[in-house]
């Protein structure tokens, strides 16, 4: 398997579907990651880089509800599919509360899980990317200096510079040279990418 290979964590305490869902994954061209116990897993979770996660409901430790709270409290975006042989619809809504990307029951339809999980790696692919932008982001923007930042703030306000600078207590002669380092440094081109970017950084 490359490095670029999408991981599917199964984790069932089910030695017989654990096995055949790791042939399937597999099949797929996906690399499994199988375990049979959320304890097992959550140990080795610093390691594993899941590209989703398939949890049994009901496991003998902590179940898979609870699996995906901890994942919640964690900030992690990992597509989450639920399996279980014993579905309810309580269960099943609070966990699609929760954001899970699909529940299904045992027995499993092989086709119905390949298109899940192939949906929910779609989607942990496009949370990646956008984590991988934000911290990009967030990289440029720890480079401006605290005048930088400030006039930053108030021109993706739509603040002309004559305004930032009367805010600042500073000429638009130095507001216009902070902003071109801003957007020099931030590599924005336009000022539409700068309130974009400012956007994307929780800047109102």
């Amino acid at each position: 398997m490359s490095p670029a290979t999408p991981t599917v964590v199964v984790v069932d305490d089910d030695v017989s579907v654990r096995e055949s869902l790791g042939f399937l994954i597999q099949n797929q061209g996906w690399q499994p990651a199988l375990f049979e116990s959320a304890q097992e897993f959550l140990a080795r979770l610093p390691s594993v880089a899941a590209s989703c996660l398939i949890l049994d409901v009901n496991l003998p430790d902590l179940s898979g509800l609870d699996i995906q709270q901890r994942m919640s409290d964690e900030k992690s975006s990992t597509p989450i599919i639920f399996i279980t042989g014993y579905g309810d619809v309580p269960t099943s809504v609070r966990a699609l509360k929760a954001g899970a990307a699909e529940f299904l029951t045992k027995p499993l339809d092989d086709g119905v899980l390949i298109g899940a999980i192939r949906d929910a790696v779609l989607r942990s692919q496009a949370n990646l990317q956008r984590e991988g932008t934000r911290r990009r982001l967030q990289d440029r923007f720890a480079l401006l200096t605290r005048r930088e930042r400030e006039v930053m703030n108030l021109v993706v306000k739509g603040l002309m510079n004559k305004q930032v600078g009367f805010e600042l207590d500073i000429s638009e002669i130095t507001v216009k040279a902070h902003r071109g380092r801003v957007m020099e440094k931030m590599q924005a081109r336009t000022f539409v990418d700068l309130v974009n970017m400012a956007r994307s950084l929780g800047i109102e």
